[in-house]
């Protein structure tokens, strides 16, 4: 398990909430600061997840890094 995996899964998992309709894009950019458009970039896989943006989204959203570690 690497950080690169990590963010992937995160990324994954917001695109599921998006997906689902319990959040959308929008909101999610709101959530952390940066613009819908980059978010969009995001969801889509065309741009990196900062480290900062993930944070925040981890901490905006209550979810732990550790939810995406699966046991070993």
């Amino acid at each position: 398990m690497n950080f690169h995996e990590l963010r992937r899964r995160l990324v994954a998992y917001l695109r599921n909430l998006v997906r689902r309709g319990d959040t959308s894009e929008r909101s999610l950019a709101r959530l952390t600061g940066v613009s819908q458009p980059h978010m969009h970039h995001v969801l889509k896989g065309k741009r990196l997840l900062s480290v900062e943006t993930a944070d925040q989204i981890l901490g905006q959203l209550h979810i732990d890094l550790l939810d995406f570690i699966e046991p070993a």
